[in-house]
């Protein structure tokens, strides 16, 4: 992936930092979420499904299904990088770590305001691990490897793996409501908007 920003730029540390940082924003935005019990974003869902049929914290049956994900990787040829590697682990615990800080709010506001602040915050989180171009995370990469592996449209892949996950997230009884239609719908262009401005940013430091 061609560098996005300066974050992507020569300097290791600035790109490991900023690398961090994104997957920080993610895991806690995704414990916001959890805590505002308005719905959960397709990989959520099918986390906390797990999670409610076995007594494993959301975070850790992330890390676990990111390994096994990872496993996929080797039929499909794709190669993980540090980013992908880092992916699989602190993310998930930063989730954990949130949930503990956390609690559900009482009054509906404040789970909307949860709710909100946690899509924002995957956003954000997932435009600065992009812009690193240190590797795709493990469910990221499933997709393009299934791209590339069989020449299927990398949109028509994308929208099969979240609705079959979302779809098994919900059977097994995973945290399904407004916030998984705020994700959806929301997250593509909070991404491409913070990824926009990120490019601006860096074009104007080059002046």
């Amino acid at each position: 992936m061609a560098a996005l920003t300066w974050w992507a730029g020569p300097c290791l540390i600035e790109r490991l930092i900023a690398l961090h940082i994104g997957m920080l924003f993610f895991g806690i935005g995704i414990a916001l979420m959890a805590r505002a019990d308005l719905g959960l974003g397709p990989w959520a869902v099918l986390h906390d499904g797990i999670g409610r049929r076995t007594g494993l914290p959301l975070g850790t049956v992330d890390i676990l299904l990111g390994v096994l994900v990872l496993t996929a990787w080797i039929p499909l040829r794709e190669r993980p990088g540090p980013g992908t590697l880092l992916s699989a682990v602190v993310i998930g615990l930063a989730t954990n770590v949130a949930l503990d800080i956390f609690v559900r709010p009482d009054a509906m506001e404040l789970r909307l305001a949860a709710m909100t602040a946690g899509a924002l915050l995957i956003g954000l989180g997932t435009a600065l691990y992009l812009s690193t171009a240190m590797g795709p995370g493990p469910r990221d990469g499933l997709m393009t490897g299934l791209h590339r592996r069989f020449g299927w449209r990398l949109a028509a892949v994308r929208t099969a793996i979240e609705v079959s996950v979302l779809v098994i997230g919900a059977l097994l009884g995973g945290a399904i409501g407004p916030g998984t239609i705020l994700y959806a719908v929301t997250i593509g262009p909070i991404l491409a908007l913070i990824l926009r401005r990120m490019r601006a940013t860096y074009v104007l430091s080059q002046r």
